[in-house]
């Protein structure tokens, strides 16, 4: 017998002495995956962290060894290694967030973990605070409120879209080839409180992103299923009203489905009502599958229409004509639908390998009222112009994710492929008088434009570096079909383009990260422009880099640094007598990212980013090489209160002057606008109230160098800034009950 136990115990403890790689998972107690969750193993001095799926592998182990596990927002739970052979499934509980416990890993999208802050301490509550999520993005709003805000970021007056991509749910929201502006994001029909999550970076530097993709993008992820149900109310000036309500149809251990509405009314700030109106309807369904498989079904509807006052010049104002919330042409505005089926689904086909796809459809409705120049161009009616469309638009991406060990490297393997296809019918824009009269149609006809794509990524780890080489391969096709041309012709171009990139990054300590990223990108244009414009590419490239650092000098301090390029082989600049954009010729931005989040204490934040961009034109004169509108300094900072269901914040944006002519001879001034926030929960309700422009400050919202002409002005007309008045002092009361 001694024989034996001493043959078991013999062939026994190599396996007990001798590291193992160990699978498993983190989870939330719903079990919802959670990524980016730190996994130390204590005993070793080893760490990893878990994927999007948040399965994670751990080489070395042994039994007996402890691991911590640590996510932001969660209690850090220990765990002692039991069994090499069983798969970990880890379920972390919530708790109070805690500053302290945020770990600087090895993820080359950092940015996500200041998103992660910022969502956990003020959550968000506004369409435009969604935007306004990423440092040093600013927006304006120039058209009743029904119109996709005008972007600023990274020394980019993006319009509403053109160099910077947002999604929802893996669907996108930019619009190529739209009738007001290549890129057009309108995300109005996004419901705030149903996003779980916002993912964002800065820079060209992510194959599985593509087009539009410059200055950065924007990805948003909605609730899988929710806590409670609830009803909102909020009640404001100017007539405002807003109601949300979120329901609770169906929670199992493996199946959800939700209901969410909001309905928003405004007559907004301006002499002339905006008549504003908006209506949201969406619901989603998720399940999880036998055999490691889950599906989410999103079907949503979105409806707005608004009159608008329009950008008025200066001259109008100081002369007495109109007040600064007058009009020279009141009867602007428009009206817009968006109706969304989106269907993601994901699968674990082992312990290192899973795959995830996503297929979307969208009918889109859009009709704009705009007039920049009143007289100019016709003194008797007007310039009123109207651009509309109607688009449906489809497609998918499907990725497979690898995790594996490559001569004791870790590495994850990542490739993916995927296809969108617009069909837009009546893209027009035409001269209207009063939104009644169409007095000539300028640009008339059919766009069909399809986008090809696949990518590769990798990540190796080599101790405490991490180098991520990708490529992104797209193929775009375009054609139009010119319906005011007498014979028929339907002109077609198409493009094929590989986009390279390599980042760096270097993790010194858990509180420590330095990186470098480059790679190329691009925006396309418009596919009627490339048609009708000789020399005009289909799809100009950007090339970024990026280097920096993300530390926390302190348990509760974290900080972000970055030095950035980024050059354009085509800029799109803003054309204000037609209100779209157009392309130019290449531009070169140079710039720093500063970035702080600190907790003073268990209840007390501060947080702040400033950032600096020069940008010019390459191919212009020396004295005309203002990018027109390019934002040159920002600052966002404030703070914020959460102690036992109070909360408070008092917010500061600052946005400086900037160049409106190439030659910087007319300026758009900046602003400083102060918000106050205050909130209280007991049990099920909830109170907030919400101040924007504290300090009742007069500024201008959107700017622009117009020529225009009013009535009994020269055939010449004057060029100088036309604005769009800010919101005066904006008091807005909410309640929500949860049940």
């Amino acid at each position: 017998m001694k024989s034996i136990l001493s043959l078991f115990c013999l062939l026994t403890l190599p396996t007990l002495m001798i590291g193992q790689t160990l699978y498993g998972k983190v989870t939330d107690r719903q079990k919802e995956a959670i990524a980016g969750a730190y996994i130390l193993n204590v005993s070793a001095d080893e760490h990893v962290h878990s994927n999007e799926n948040g399965s994670f592998s751990l080489k070395e182990a042994k039994v007996g060894d402890t691991l911590q596990v640590i996510y932001l927002g969660f209690e850090t739970q220990k765990v002692v290694i039991q069994n090499l052979e069983d798969f970990l499934d880890i379920q972390l509980k919530t708790q109070t967030f805690q500053l302290d416990e945020v770990v600087v890993g090895r993820n080359n999208r950092s940015l996500n973990l200041i998103s992660g802050i910022d969502l956990s301490i003020n959550p968000v509550n506004s369409s435009q605070e969604i935007l306004r999520k990423v440092p040093g993005l600013f927006i304006g709003q120039h058209a009743g409120g029904g119109k996709a805000e005008q972007i600023f970021l990274r020394g980019f007056d993006i319009d509403h879209g053109t160099d910077i991509s947002i999604m929802v749910d893996g669907m996108p929201v930019n619009m190529v080839s739209h009738a007001h502006g290549q890129g057009y994001a309108d995300l109005h029909f996004l419901i705030p409180e149903t996003i779980d999550k916002i993912d964002f970076a800065k820079g060209p530097f992510y194959a599985d992103k593509g087009n539009f993709t410059t200055a950065g993008y924007m990805q948003f992820k909605t609730k899988d299923k929710l806590d409670n149900s609830l009803v909102k109310m909020d009640v404001g000036r100017f007539n405002t009203f807003r109601t949300v309500g979120l329901f609770d149809i169906l929670n199992t251990e493996t199946s959800n489905a939700y209901v969410a509405t909001e309905y928003l009314l405004t007559d907004g700030p301006f002499e002339t009502s905006q008549n504003f109106n908006r209506l949201n309807i969406m619901g989603k369904y998720s399940a999880n599958l036998p055999n490691d498989g889950k599906i989410s079904v999103l079907a949503s509807h979105f409806k707005s229409q608004w009159d608008a006052s329009g950008q008025i010049p200066f001259r109008a104002v100081n002369s007495g004509l109109i007040s600064r919330f007058g009009a020279i042409d009141d009867t602007e505005g428009g009206n817009t639908s968006r109706t969304n089926l989106a269907l993601n689904y994901s699968k674990t086909l082992n312990e290192k390998t899973f795959i995830k796809s996503n297929v979307y459809y969208s009918l889109y409705d859009f009709e704009l009222y705009s007039n920049f120049t009143f007289f100019l161009r016709d003194p008797e009616n007007g310039d009123q112009i109207r651009q509309r469309e109607r688009r449906q638009f489809f497609g998918f991406q499907s990725e497979w994710n690898h995790s594996t060990y490559i001569n004791s490297t870790p590495t994850l393997l990542q490739a993916g492929i995927g296809m969108r296809n617009d069909q837009i019918k009546d893209n027009e824009l035409s001269y209207t008088r009063n939104r009644r009269t169409t007095l000539e149609n300028i640009q008339l006809g059919e766009v069909l434009e399809s986008n090809i794509y696949g990518y590769f990524n990798a990540e190796f780890e080599f101790g405490k570096w991490l180098i991520n080489p990708s490529v992104r391969l797209d193929h775009f096709r375009g054609s139009y079909v010119d319906a005011l041309d007498t014979i028929y012709q339907n002109q077609a171009i198409s493009q094929t383009l590989a986009s390279p990139k390599l980042n760096f990054i270097y993790n010194q300590s858990k509180d420590v990260q330095f990186f470098l990223k480059s790679g190329f990108g691009f925006h396309s244009n418009d596919t009627r422009v490339v048609l009708q414009e000789v020399g005009r590419r289909f799809l100009p490239t950007a090339f970024g880099v990026d280097i920096g650092t993300l530390w926390k000098p302190t348990p509760r301090l974290v900080t972000d640094i970055t030095l950035w390029h980024l050059s354009l082989e085509q800029e799109f600049v803003y054309v204000g007598d037609e209100g779209v954009v157009e392309p130019s010729g290449r531009t070169r931005r140079l710039g720093i990212d500063l970035g702080l989040r600190y907790q003073l204490n268990n209840w007390l934040f501060a947080d702040a980013d400033y950032t600096y961009a020069f940008a010019r034109s390459i191919d212009e004169p020396e004295d005309a090489q203002y990018i027109p509108l390019a934002p040159v300094q920002t600052f966002t900072g404030g703070i914020s209160v959460l102690n036992n269901g109070f909360s408070a914040s008092l917010k500061a944006r600052y946005l400086h002057d900037r160049p409106a002519l190439e030659d910087n001879s007319i300026v758009a001034k900046g602003y400083l606008i102060m918000d106050f926030n205050l909130g209280y929960k007991h049990n099920q309700v909830s109170w907030n109230l919400a101040i924007e422009n504290l300090l009742n400050s007069d500024w201008e919202e959107t700017q622009f160098a117009t020529q225009s002409r009013l009535a009994g002005e020269g055939p010449e007309g004057l060029e100088e800034i036309h604005f769009t008045p800010g919101t005066p002092f904006f008091l807005k009361a909410s309640v929500t009950y949860e049940f």
